[in-house]
C-alpha cells in the first residue's frame, strides 16, 4: 500500500466556511460547512486517483462524489475498520448506483439498470428521446384540472447525459390525462403513453 503524506488542514472549502475538519487518511480531509461538506484531497492523493474515478478538482462532495475517493483508496479505509470499513463497503453501492460507467471502468464488472438507479433512469429517458415527456403534473386543486383528471406539462426530450439529466426543448405543452393512469406511470412517461388529450 503506498504511503501518503499528511497535509495541513484546508483553510477554505468551495461549500462555505469550514466548521469541522478531520484528516481521515493522510491527504484526505473530511470537512463540513453550514450547508454542505465532503472530501478535499491533497495534490498527491488527487494525482493517485484512478482516471476512471477522478474528478477534475480534488473536491468530492458528500452526497455521492465522496464514494469515488473511498473506492479509490478502499484498502486504507478497510484497514481502519469500524465506520470507515462500512463506508468502504457502501462506496461500491454508491458508485455503482450513481456513476455506473465509472464503476464498470474501474472494477471491470458490468452494471445493469437493475443495479443502478442512474442507468435505469438514463435508459428510460433514452427510449423517449424525440417524444413529449411529462415534466410537471397538477391535480384537481389547480383551477384548470377537473376531478378524475391530472393536468400535465410536457416538453420535447432532446437528449440525456451520462448522469441521467434530461435536456428538453423550451416549449411547454399542456395536456389532460386520466388521474388513475397517471398515478400508475413509471419514472419517465411521455404523452403518447398516457393517451393524453391536449388542452
Amino acid at each position: 500500500m503506498p504511503c501518503y503524506a499528511p497535509v495541513p488542514r484546508p483553510a477554505h472549502s468551495p461549500w462555505g466556511t469550514i466548521q469541522s475538519a478531520e484528516q481521515i487518511l493522510p491527504g484526505v480531509w473530511y470537512v463540513t460547512t453550514a450547508s454542505h461538506g465532503g472530501f478535499i484531497l491533497s495534490d498527491e492523493r488527487q494525482a493517485a486517483m484512478p482516471a476512471s474515478l477522478a474528478l477534475t478538482d480534488p473536491l468530492y462532495v458528500e452526497d455521492a462524489d465522496y464514494a469515488l475517493a473511498v473506492l479509490a483508496f478502499e484498502a486504507e479505509f478497510r484497514v481502519k475498520g469500524g465506520a470507515d470499513a462500512i463506508m468502504a463497503s457502501n462506496a461500491h453501492d454508491t458508485v455503482r448506483n450513481w456513476y455506473p460507467d465509472r464503476y464498470a471502468a474501474f472494477t471491470g464488472q458490468p452494471v445493469t439498470p437493475r443495479t443502478s438507479h442512474v442507468l435505469d433512469l438514463r435508459d428510460a429517458y433514452a427510449e423517449r428521446i424525440g417524444r413529449d415527456v411529462v415534466v410537471a403534473a397538477f391535480g384537481p386543486w389547480a383551477d384548470w384540472v377537473p376531478d378524475g383528471k391530472t393536468g400535465v406539462i410536457a416538453r420535447r426530450l432532446i437528449s440525456v447525459d451520462q448522469l441521467a439529466r434530461p435536456r428538453y426543448a423550451d416549449e411547454d405543452q399542456r395536456a389532460m390525462v386520466d388521474a388513475a393512469r397517471y398515478e400508475a406511470r413509471g419514472k419517465v412517461i411521455s404523452l403518447d403513453e398516457l393517451d393524453a388529450v391536449p388542452c
